[in-house]
Parts: structure tokens; C-alpha cells; sequence
């Protein structure tokens, strides 16, 4: 009798202490009060705003852009000549801040701009990705106008229906081996 209460007592102690604890991340800006205005081709000047609210009113908030050939482009008024590079701005009284980025004659690929409040922690990206300069008109062959389908269709049900088949079989074959042991004993 005290081993199953000592057994059941453990188990409750593990359950409480086996639930994962929420996360106390930093806040992330919802994608709703991010903004990118401008056409994103190469030379061309791109204009990235986080709406009121968005930071703390008046903190600084340091801007992050990364990408390829970001060593030709200009944050504000602001040139540098590495890879990755930063500005720090102060957000209005409403929270809101925009950054001008003018993007390099050469630039290809994807860059990225994170503003990170200083004071709040409050973090915001938005992703610029490069279109030719002289990108024209062209026509799709495709009869859906989507992607392509990838993968595996499988409804779920059949999905849960061979996990519970797995499980169901585990438990089996542990039952026959309790089942052995006890008879090997008796």
C-alpha cells in the first residue's frame, strides 16, 4: 500500500514539475503595425514604418540591416561600408518610428531590417526582398496560377489512425512481457 502511494504522489510531483513553463520572450511587433513602402528594386529607396504603438513612446530604437550587398546601402543619411549595419532613432510620442533605406545599385537578394526597442526590448523585422530593376510583364504556364504541389497529401485521419496503431501495439507488446514475467514467477 505505501509503494502505490509513494508511486502516485511521484507521479504528481513529476506532472507539476514536467509542464513546461510559458516563455518569457521579448515582445515582437505584430506584422499588422509594420509597413514597406517604396518599390524594392535595386538603387531604389525603400521606406520601412512601425505604426503608434509599436515601441515605447520616445525610446530609442536601433535598426539592424542585413543582407547581401549591404555594403552599398545607405540607412537615412547614414553609409557604411560593412555588411550589416545599425542606426539608432527615437520613436515619436505615439511609439512610431520609420527608417529610409536606400538600397545599393547592385543589390540582390533578400535583406532584412530589425528595429529593436533599447528600452521596452520590443523587437520588429520586415523582410525586403529584391526585384529586378528592369523587371518586365512575363506569362505563367502554370493553369492553377499557384505553386506547385509538393509532398504527401495524407488525409489526417490516416495519419492519427497508423499513430494510434503504433501505440496500440507498443502497449501490446509491453502487456505480453508483464504478462510472461508474472507467469515465470507464479
Amino acid at each position: 500500500m505505501f509503494k502505490k502511494s509513494l508511486a502516485a504522489i511521484a507521479l504528481a510531483v513529476l506532472a507539476i514539475f514536467a509542464v513546461p513553463a510559458a516563455a518569457n520572450a521579448a515582445g515582437y511587433v505584430p506584422v499588422g503595425n509594420i509597413t514597406v513602402s517604396g518599390a524594392v528594386t535595386p538603387g531604389s529607396v525603400v521606406t520601412v514604418s512601425f505604426t503608434d504603438g509599436s515601441f515605447t513612446p520616445g525610446e530609442d530604437v536601433s535598426f539592424t540591416l542585413t543582407g547581401e550587398n549591404a555594403v552599398g546601402a545607405t540607412l537615412a543619411t547614414f553609409k557604411s561600408v560593412v555588411n550589416s549595419q545599425s542606426l539608432v532613432k527615437t520613436a515619436s510620442d505615439t511609439g512610431a518610428v520609420s527608417l529610409d533605406v536606400k538600397l545599393p545599385t547592385d543589390a540582390t537578394g533578400t535583406y532584412t531590417v530589425t528595429a529593436t526597442g533599447l528600452t521596452s526590448g520590443t523587437v520588429g523585422t520586415a523582410s525586403l526582398t529584391v526585384g529586378s530593376a528592369d523587371a518586365g510583364t512575363g506569362s505563367s504556364d502554370s493553369a492553377a496560377g499557384g505553386l506547385a504541389s509538393t509532398g504527401y497529401n495524407t488525409p489526417m485521419l490516416a495519419i492519427w489512425g497508423a499513430a494510434g496503431a503504433l501505440l496500440l501495439g507498443v502497449a501490446l507488446v509491453v502487456v505480453l512481457g508483464v504478462v510472461r514475467r508474472q507467469r515465470a514467477t507464479a
